[in-house]
């Protein structure tokens, strides 16, 4: 096993060594790095590469990076620590335990096309349904995203102050009666009733857009653009450390094109996150004017909070007095029925929510879609 200072040196200049590749690499990173590394084989060159993928990769994109360096820094130095596990590598080789780092890309080939047969493909996208965001390729995320395009969403409905003929009531329409009875020359005539009109409730998407939440933004983003096209009096705004509309942004007709138009209208797309500042913003500037009166507000956000807690507590004290119903999507929460809060913002806000989701995968989304007409 190599010695601890010169080995833990070794692992500090790779962290060095990707900060000019791109990846925001701290000193905690660099500590939780040593600290994984201390806690499995330091000679072993697979640990090596899957604490520091797990400790020091923050973002699917950044993966391809750390390969090339990793290959780089730890199979082509000098350095004696360096030799030494280059050595363990190919003598690990000789014996048929090759080191390789995963891909990060699926194979190339006619595998897909052998299997796709019917069955297949159902029991693939059933496996999408159930598969985290975060934990998804590209290629599955675009196949998810086909698949939430066909999602259908049906807001509640609820009863207005304006009336209408029916067949049949509580109230009866005293001038319709009437004036069907005068037609026919005082005769009795049909009782005719009335009924209060139905209209849908509207629907506030309001996203969390920050850097914490980059793993589902934009997979929230298209659902929110699901939404768009499939039902009226639809509202989205998204949120870093202020809150932005692009309800309008929603309104092309090609899903791609919606997306890039809405993610160039947020300015702090994966920043900061200000909750307590954004939803104070929403409900001061849209809240009062009516257009989450009687609605669902939806908040899709993971809870982690950098503005003062009071501004929070206020704001959704407001909120929730001003729409019918608040729904909070955390993708921490899972699959985890008995699901706890355990961030500042989540614990403020948890007494204004009536319902709390995950919103994580396809089927969380799936199942807000079947719940929402039972919110009246």
């Amino acid at each position: 096993m190599p010695d601890g200072a010169p080995f833990v040196s070794l692992l500090v200049g790779f962290c060095r060594e990707l900060r000019p590749a791109g990846l925001a690499v701290g000193s905690g990173d660099v500590l939780a790095y040593c600290s994984a590394v201390r806690s499995l084989d330091p000679s072993d060159l697979v640990d090596v590469y899957w604490a520091g993928r797990a400790t020091l990769v923050t973002r699917r994109e950044s993966i391809p990076v750390y390969d090339e360096v990793f290959r780089r820094y730890f199979l082509g130095g000098a350095d004696p620590v360096r030799e030494m596990l280059t050595l363990k590598a190919q003598v690990t080789a000789e014996t048929q335990a090759v080191l390789e780092v995963p891909a990060t890309d699926p194979p190339a080939g006619g595998r897909e096309e052998e299997q796709a047969t019917l069955g297949l493909m159902a029991s693939g996208a059933e496996a999408l349904r159930h598969k985290s965001f975060a934990a998804c390729t590209p290629e599955e995320l675009a196949a998810v995203r086909r698949i939430m395009a066909r999602i259908r969403l049906t807001p509640p409905k609820r009863r207005t102050r304006r009336a209408r003929s029916a067949p049949s009531g509580r109230s009866p329409d005293l001038r319709r009666t009437v004036r069907e009875s005068l037609r026919m020359h005082g005769e009795p005539a049909e009782l005719f009733w009335r009924r209060r009109r139905v209209r849908l409730r509207p629907l506030i998407l309001i996203l969390d857009v920050s850097g914490s939440m980059a793993d589902y933004s934009r997979n929230l983003l298209q659902f929110a653009y699901s939404a768009k096209r499939a039902a009226d009096r639809v509202e989205v705004f998204c949120f870093g450390t202020r809150l932005t509309r692009v309800t309008r942004a929603l309104d092309h007709r090609r899903p791609d094109n919606a997306l890039e138009l809405a993610a160039r209208t947020v300015f702090d797309w994966e920043g900061g996150t200000r909750i307590g500042a954004s939803l104070d913003a929403f409900v001061r500037e849209w809240g009062r004017r009516g257009l989450c009166r009687g609605g669902i507000v939806v908040i899709c956000s993971d809870g982690l909070d950098r503005g003062d807690p009071e501004v929070l507590a206020t704001a959704m004290e407001r909120l929730a007095r001003l729409s019918h119903r608040v729904v909070w999507m955390n993708p921490h929460k899972g699959g985890d029925q008995n699901f706890r809060p355990s961030t500042l913002g989540m614990m403020i806000a948890a007494p204004h929510v009536d319902l709390t989701l995950s919103g994580h995968d396809l089927s969380s989304l799936e199942e807000f879609a079947a719940l929402l007409p039972t919110l009246s």
